[in-house]
């Protein structure tokens, strides 16, 4: 029961990230802003990170691999809010 409780939470988390992953990409079209490129390719990082956890055999949040996918996926959020920082000093 806990197993299947947890996929669907995974899968609820990863159709998020996929949403929201999709429209910082319309934003990033619109205005052609690298913090939506940016933002959009961290939320897909973390669909793909979420996609790995469900289909592993054994999920396990705390594997340092998944740790480290994360890291990027927040290092590029991080990279994006400095990038638009410089440029509006510029």
């Amino acid at each position: 029961m806990m197993a299947a409780l947890n996929l669907i939470l995974i899968g609820a988390i990863s159709m998020t990230s996929l949403v929201a992953s999709a429209f910082f990409f319309r934003f990033w079209r619109e205005t052609r802003d690298r913090l939506f490129l940016l933002f959009s390719l961290a939320f897909a990082v973390d669909v793909f990170d979420r996609i790995g956890l469900a289909l592993s055999e054994r999920p396990n949040e705390g594997h340092p691999l998944l740790h480290l996918v994360r890291f990027v996926s927040f290092a590029l959020i991080i990279l994006a809010i400095i990038d638009k920082n410089r440029s509006r000093r510029g």
